[in-house]
């Protein structure tokens, strides 16, 4: 079941259009920067993001110029992640096609004050179906601070958490209007 709400979502958000899409990415831009787990936060993770994604840049870029550590995750097989410093020089292409960081210098869980969470669907309850992997679910079931995602209304379903699934504290979601 999993995977065909999977499919019918990267169907859906490929399928957005530019001119709507960058004005949704742009409002969640401003809404995520807005929030008092950003504002307060000196240790950000993001994430990468990829073409049909909200697009993450113009938040890691603002992140940065606001003076915070931003972070972004490298993988490793058998589920394992862990977040890095982002250096955009030091970056290469993973076995998913994504760019991740070539460093290995994690930094400790305990360290990052707001994690960005990405995802396919959501629930109202703040569980996410992912792309499968199950990364962020084993990362997020010890940690302690803020986590955010930000989706677009088509990104909202209605599905049943798995035993595993860790829901995102708050889910930032945009207005078609």
């Amino acid at each position: 079941m999993k995977k065909e709400k999977r499919q019918e979502a990267l169907k859906k958000l490929r399928s957005l259009p530019s001119p709507l899409k960058n004005k949704l990415d742009q409002q969640l831009t401003q809404a995520l920067l807005a929030t008092p787990a950003y504002r307060e936060a000196r240790v950000v993770a993001s994430y990468l993001s990829m073409e049909h994604e909200f697009d993450t840049q113009a938040f890691i870029q603002q992140a940065l110029a606001d003076g915070k550590s931003l972070l972004i995750p490298k993988t490793y097989k058998g589920g394992r992640m862990i977040f890095v410093v982002y250096d955009p020089a030091d970056l290469e292409k993973s076995s998913f096609g994504l760019l991740e960081p070539r460093s290995q210098l994690e930094v400790a869980k305990t360290e990052i004050d707001l994690i960005h969470v990405p995802g396919l669907l959501f629930n109202r309850e703040g569980y996410r179906i992912g792309y499968g992997g199950g990364y962020y679910d084993r990362y997020l079931a010890d940690f302690e601070g803020a986590t955010i995602s930000t989706i677009y209304p088509l990104q909202l379903a209605d599905f049943e958490a798995s035993q595993h699934d860790v829901a995102v504290k708050e889910v930032l979601l945009a207005q078609e209007s």
